[in-house]
C-alpha cells in the first residue's frame, strides 16, 4: 500500500504538474475507490510546502479504473493564499479520466475547538474477532480470498460485518475498528494520505445493511459517486481507530453515507460523506 502511494514524477508538463502511479490487484479487476482518491491527494500534496497540510476534499468518482493497469494523475495548481491552497487533481487511464478531486490545504494554527462525542458502550478491539476470520473458509481460488487475506487493512466489527450475510437487526448504521496491519513510518502526510485511502473500505456497509443486503448478494451492483472527506486532526493508521457510520437516507438507486472517524481516546480524527449507486436484484422474479 505505502509503494502504491508513492508516486512517481513525470517529466512531461503542460500547464499542470504530472505524477505516474499503479494499483493494489483487486479480486473484480477494478481500481479500489480509497486507492485512487488517496493518491490524488498525495499528487496534490507534492505541489505544496511541507507545513500546509490537507483538510478537505470532495471527489467525483467518473469511470471505473482497470487495477492492472498504471494512472497518470494531473494536479492544477487553483490557488496559493496566505493560509490556504487549493488543488484540482484528476486521475487519467487511456486519456480519459475516472477521478476528479478538488481538496484544501491549511496552515495549521490555533482556532475555536469542539466535537461529536465518540459513541459510549463500543466494544474494544481486542475483543472482537477480526473480520478475515469470517472469510477463511472461501476457495482459496476466490478471488475474494486473497483480497481478504492480504489486504493490508485489519477491521473489527462491533457487529458482525455483511461480507457474506446480514446477521441481526437491520439498521441503517454500525460501528468498527480499524488500523493498518504493519507499523507505518513517521510521516504526518503518509498518515493523512492512508487515512483517506481507509475511509471508502467500509463506508458503503450502513445503506445494504439498513436492507439486510450482504455483499456477497448475487447480481448486486453497487458503485461509489462521489466521496467528501474533512481531516480535523492528526492520528496514527497503524493505532486503532474507530469508524461510527450511518446512512441517513437511500432513493432512486442511491445511497448516502456518512462516517466519523475517532482514536482510541475520543479524538474526532476526520468525518467522510458518500453517496454510492446500488442497485439490488428483484428477488420476486423468476
Amino acid at each position: 500500500m505505502i509503494d502504491v502511494l508513492d508516486l512517481a514524477g513525470s517529466d512531461a508538463r503542460t500547464t499542470e504538474d504530472i505524477f505516474t502511479g499503479h494499483s493494489l490487484p483487486m479480486p473484480h479487476g477494478r481500481i479500489f475507490g480509497g486507492q485512487v482518491l488517496a493518491q490524488s491527494v498525495v499528487a496534490a500534496q507534492r505541489t505544496l510546502d511541507p507545513g500546509r497540510v490537507v483538510h478537505s476534499m470532495h471527489g467525483y468518482f467518473l469511470r471505473p479504473g482497470d487495477a492492472a493497469q498504471g494512472l497518470t494523475l494531473a494536479v492544477d495548481r487553483i490557488h496559493d493564499g496566505r493560509s490556504f491552497s487549493t488543488r484540482r487533481a484528476q486521475a487519467y487511464q487511456d486519456g480519459r479520466p475516472i477521478f476528479s478531486m478538488i481538496a484544501s490545504f491549511q496552515d495549521p494554527g490555533p482556532g475555536l475547538e469542539h466535537q461529536e462525542e465518540m459513541p459510549s458502550g463500543i466494544a474494544q478491539p481486542e475483543d472482537l474477532p477480526d473480520a478475515l476470520a469470517l472469510v477463511r473458509d472461501l476457495d482459496p481460488g476466490d478471488g475474494r480470498h486473497r483480497f481478504f487475506t492480504e489486504h493490508p487493512i485489519e477491521t473489527r466489527y462491533v457487529d458482525a460485518p455483511i461480507h457474506l450475510r446480514v446477521d441481526g437487526a437491520h439498521v441503517a448504521h454500525q460501528a468498527l475498528w480499524f488500523r493498518v496491519r504493519a507499523t507505518m513510518p513517521d510521516d504526518d502526510w503518509l498518515h493523512r494520505a492512508t487515512l483517506a485511502f481507509m475511509s471508502d473500505l467500509t463506508i458503503q456497509d450502513s445503506v445494504l445493511r439498513a436492507h439486510g443486503v450482504p455483499w456477497a448478494t448475487p447480481g448486486l451492483k453497487v458503485a461509489s459517486l462521489d466521496h467528501a472527506m474533512w481531516w480535523h486532526r492528526d492520528a496514527r493508521v497503524d493505532d486503532w481507530l474507530l469508524y461510527a457510520q450511518e446512512s441517513p437516507s437511500a432513493r432512486g438507486g442511491r445511497g448516502l453515507s456518512t462516517g466519523r472517524i475517532y482514536t482510541r481516546d475520543g479524538l474526532l480524527v476526520a468525518t467522510v460523506a458518500q453517496e454510492l449507486m446500488v442497485r439490488v436484484p428483484d428477488t420476486d422474479t423468476p
